[in-house]
């Protein structure tokens, strides 16, 4: 979980940069003929751009989240929460570094976002990064999981009773051995 946390993370850093040195703000590039627009945007919000003035307070929320994930890391025996929580992890630190080191200061700073779809400047949809799609495909990853009712240590709960292997209620998920 912690090495995907750190690749996201370094995608996610590489990409801004790359986009901060070569994209003018304002300038959008158009890539597969219109379906993608690259550019560069500050969004000192949350996703799309919501509640600009609480920059401070997403921060700290943003650490909270952070924390709460390494903290679980110990117990995941489960793949699938492991890639789940990594991709947020990675993501959630990504924006973070943002918010602590770009303008206009510590703790208020915009986040680089610069991926566009369907038109340039998100008139059709609002502009966003690496670290938020990760964000979203671990949150879309966990919620899967969570309805299907693997556990993070790789058990499937389940609603019915039974606990004899082959009664129903007894699917350990696809993470467990059985034991017998």
């Amino acid at each position: 979980m912690l090495t995907l946390a750190a690749l996201v993370l370094l995608a996610d850093l590489a990409t801004k940069l790359l986009v901060v040195a070569t994209i003018a703000p304002g300038a959008d590039i158009r890539v597969l003929g219109g379906l993608v627009y690259l550019t560069q945007a500050r969004n000192t919000g949350a996703a799309f751009s919501f509640a600009e003035g609480f920059t401070v307070v997403f921060t700290l929320i943003a650490v909270a989240v952070a924390v709460v994930i390494v903290r679980t890391a110990r117990r995941l025996a489960s793949l699938g929460w492991a890639v789940a929580l990594g991709l947020v992890l990675g993501g959630a630190v990504g924006n973070l570094v943002d918010r602590v080191f770009r303008d206009p200061g510590f703790l208020r700073g915009g986040v680089v976002d610069f991926v566009s779809v369907f038109a340039p400047d998100g008139e059709v949809y609002p502009i966003f990064n690496l670290a938020d799609s990760a964000i979203v495909c671990g949150g879309v990853l966990g919620a899967v999981l969570a309805l299907r009712g693997v556990e993070f240590d790789g058990t499937r709960s389940s609603t019915r009773s039974g606990t004899a292997s082959g009664t129903p209620g007894s699917d350990r998920g696809d993470d467990a051995v059985a034991r017998d």
